[in-house]
């Protein structure tokens, strides 16, 4: 098994004001002059770490990190205002201006996934390639599946908790029951919403018990249910299928998918559909995982799939990359 790369410090840290409100934390690291990756994390709202650089040869890349809006290191905290997938989009590309990069690699899993491609399809142009894990297309199924019945089934124990701050005449619209006591101005009744939320996805995402990742949802419980919750009741601002209907905009790109064979957050059968219409696409089944980027099998083959992205980004013309 491939491990992660050993953990290194940023060489540059940037603040980059995006508009009257927010202002992005962002790092880079690796080596200057690299191949370009840009991690693109998950929730919406969970920020990145310093495991986030782990994930690449710091000797081959310049790697790119930064905490999208409302979330990490980024200001304001957990703010809604101004924050849909398309002001993320057009974040991504105000860094990619700032730093001065012409193409780059797109690095991202779970709902970091569903942003890279709605940046690549936007920007085919600007992008090399894409690696994603966990693959989350965003469709009002999946919502469903996750939020008010089908995951409950094979978790009822987590998911009694996960109802407990929702009285029963409410559970119909669970999401919007949420959204409710999450924008709320009774912060005891946020807070409480805020860690079942978060406690249930944290619980949910490997395939065995793992303290440590429900510990590391709790730790940002607030950023990451609220914002997660606000885009989820606005279907992430995207229309009907429309990652999977504008696929054509980037079917030439090369892409490698990893998934989880018992991904209960973001089912296997999303990395199906999307690798169905990706004829330059890679679809990679780990046995033995569920959803998390820190799963041994997801991490063995989110590196080797970096590995060889290198390798094959690395052999283009000079000046291209």
């Amino acid at each position: 098994m491939q491990p992660l790369y050993p953990e290194i410090k940023p060489y540059a840290v940037h603040t980059l004001a995006v508009d009257h409100i927010h202002t992005l934390h962002i790092d880079e690291s690796g080596t200057p002059d690299g191949l370009p990756v840009v991690f693109v994390h998950g929730g919406p709202g969970a920020g990145c770490d310093a495991q986030s650089r782990s994930y690449f040869d710091p000797n081959l890349y310049r790697i790119i990190t930064f905490d999208q809006r409302g979330c990490g290191r980024s200001t304001p905290f957990a703010s809604l205002e101004n924050n849909t997938t398309w002001h993320l989009v057009d974040d991504m590309e105000r860094i990619r201006e700032h730093l001065g990069i012409d193409k780059w690699l797109l690095f991202g899993g779970s709902w970091g996934s569903t942003l890279s491609l709605a940046y690549a399809q936007r920007h085919p142009e600007r992008v090399h390639g894409l690696v994603l894990r966990g693959i989350f297309l965003c469709r009002p199924q999946e919502f469903h599946w996750f939020y008010q019945e089908g995951a409950s089934r094979l978790f009822p124990d987590y998911w009694q908790d996960y109802l407990a701050p929702i009285p029963p005449a409410e559970r119909g619209e669970l999401m919007q029951a949420f959204y409710k006591r999450l924008t709320g101005e009774d912060q005891i009744a946020q807070m409480q919403a805020a860690k079942a939320w978060s406690c249930w996805e944290g619980r949910t995402a490997t395939l065995r018990p793992n303290p440590e990742v429900v510990e590391r949802f709790n730790e940002r419980a607030l950023s990451i249910a609220r914002i997660e919750c606000h885009f989820f009741i606005n279907n992430a601002f995207l229309e009907p299928d429309q990652l999977l209907r504008d696929m054509h905009k980037i079917a030439h790109l090369p892409g490698i998918i990893v998934h989880g064979r018992y991904d209960v957050i973001c089912p296997l059968d999303n990395a199906w559909a999307l690798h169905q219409v990706w004829p330059n696409s890679e679809l990679q089944i780990i046995r033995e995982a569920g959803h998390s980027a820190g799963e041994r099998g997801i991490v063995d083959a989110l590196v080797r799939a970096t590995d060889q992205m290198a390798r094959r980004l690395r052999k283009l013309p000079k000046g291209e990359a």
